[in-house]
Order: structure tokens, then C-alpha cells, then sequence
């Protein structure tokens, strides 16, 4: 029996601390590739601020969500977006990212949710 892969988008929308969405997020992607599904991974508004180099968590007594998004590609994600016009808003170059990231438009975001089986918005 043929295994059947499907593509689930993930757009990650919040900040890194403050909620559980990032952590809840990142561990559905995680969880979804161990299973070898497709996985985009998209990082919109506030949620590019999870890709930023040298957080630092250890102050709000929080497991430093950076460090983590370092083992996407350990897990086999490789898809993984950001929102250029996010970047732009609050004054962020991929520069600044800690990990490679495609830079997508709203024109493209509509395309790969378009493709997807599944969208997580988290």
C-alpha cells in the first residue's frame, strides 16, 4: 500500500512570547513532518519575530522559541516563508532571520494555501 502525502501550510502569525500559538504552531509542523507530509511553514505579521537571531528567553523564565526553530530542517522542513511585506512593516531584513526563509508576497501566501490539503493558522 502506497503511503499518500499530503501538503499542510502552517502561517504563524504571533510573537514569539506573550501566548502558546508559536510553541503550538511549531509543534503541529514538527509533528506533522515526522509523519513525512509536506510542510510549508509561513511566518506573517508579528509571527516573523519568531525568526529573529539571538533571543533570549531566559529573563521571562521561557524557553527561548529561536533555539527550537532551528531543527526545522532536522525534521525534514525545508518550505519555510516569510512575509515580505511583514519584514518590511516592522523595519526587519532576512538579515536579521536566524534561519533561511523564502521571502513570499500576499500574492504567493494565496497560492501555496491555495495548493495545501491542510491550513493551520496559528
Amino acid at each position: 500500500m502506497a503511503k499518500s502525502s499530503k501538503t499542510f501550510t502552517f502561517l504563524s502569525r504571533s510573537a514569539p512570547y506573550g501566548s502558546n500559538r508559536p510553541q503550538l504552531c511549531l509543534d503541529a509542523a514538527l509533528a506533522t513532518a515526522v509523519f513525512e507530509q509536506t510542510v510549508n511553514y509561513i511566518f506573517i505579521d508579528d509571527g516573523v519575530y519568531q525568526l529573529l537571531k539571538d533571543q533570549n528567553a531566559e529573563p521571562i523564565r521561557s524557553k527561548t522559541l529561536g533555539n527550537a526553530m532551528q531543527t526545522l530542517e532536522l525534521y525534514g522542513i525545508e518550505q519555510v516563508f516569510v512575509d515580505k511585506e511583514s519584514l518590511s512593516e516592522r523595519g526587519l531584513t532576512a538579515d536579521d532571520l536566524l534561519l533561511p526563509a523564502a521571502s513570499v508576497d500576499a500574492t504567493d501566501i494565496a497560492e501555496l494555501l491555495d495548493s495545501s490539503d491542510y491550513v493551520f493558522n496559528l
